[in-house]
């Protein structure tokens, strides 16, 4: 029998990117919705994750956190979904993946906060500055259909999700190149299926709150 994947969450979390990870895979796996401040925080949850936080999968005995690590897992685990990179593709695959979970993340996460680094402490930051970023995020969505070159991959997944939260949270600039990469990853089925899902169990927590 296959190991069983658990998969935690909260429809209003960063557990969107997993989901929409999952449904690209087409493995089966069981959901269990928690909540920020209640089963997020109790001792069965945290023995998942230390930091209470989501998304997490326990695949058998293997607990995977952090969403671009879950992208990665699951792309190599299912190699059948297609999602893993090719040699070729490798080095564009982690490079904008963890771009994203590292330095453009940092820097939505300010703008939304207001923060903005002085220009004189931009090299404390890993980031830099924001117009850097918001630069180089252009150029990658920009230099290829796709973040790793001509196919989709589980990069997508990950750049694709903070590249239309971005936007649509006022967070990035809305640039024309950001517009069409978003359009062009979206275009599929699970990512259309993986809403569904979480958009229903959004609508069930607010209507039993």
């Amino acid at each position: 029998m296959a190991d069983e994947l658990v998969f935690y969450t909260n429809p209003m979390s960063r557990g969107r990117i997993a989901r929409w990870m999952l449904e690209e895979t087409g493995i089966p796996y069981t959901t269990e919705i928690l909540g920020f401040e209640s089963s997020m925080k109790a001792p069965a949850y945290l023995a998942i994750n230390p930091m209470g936080k989501v998304p997490a999968i326990r695949h058998g005995k293997t607990i995977v956190t952090e969403g671009a690590a879950i992208c990665a897992y699951l792309a190599e685990t299912f190699p059948e979904a297609g999602l893993a990179p090719t040699p070729e593709e490798r080095g564009s695959y982690y490079r904008w993946m963890f771009f994203a979970a590292g330095p453009l993340e940092s820097a939505a996460t300010n703008r939304a906060l207001g923060f903005q680094t002085p220009a004189d402490k931009s090299r404390m930051a890993g980031y830099g500055s924001y117009a850097d970023v918001m630069d180089t995020l252009e150029k990658a969505v920009s230099a290829s259909p796709y973040i790793a070159g001509n196919r989709f991959t589980a990069a997508d997944v990950y750049v694709g999700t903070h590249v239309a939260w971005g936007m649509g949270f006022g967070t990035f600039e809305k640039r024309q190149a950001f517009s069409d990469y978003v359009a062009r990853v979206t275009d599929r089925p699970a990512y259309a299926r993986a809403s569904a899902i979480d958009d229903e169990a959004a609508r069930a927590m607010q209507k039993s709150a």
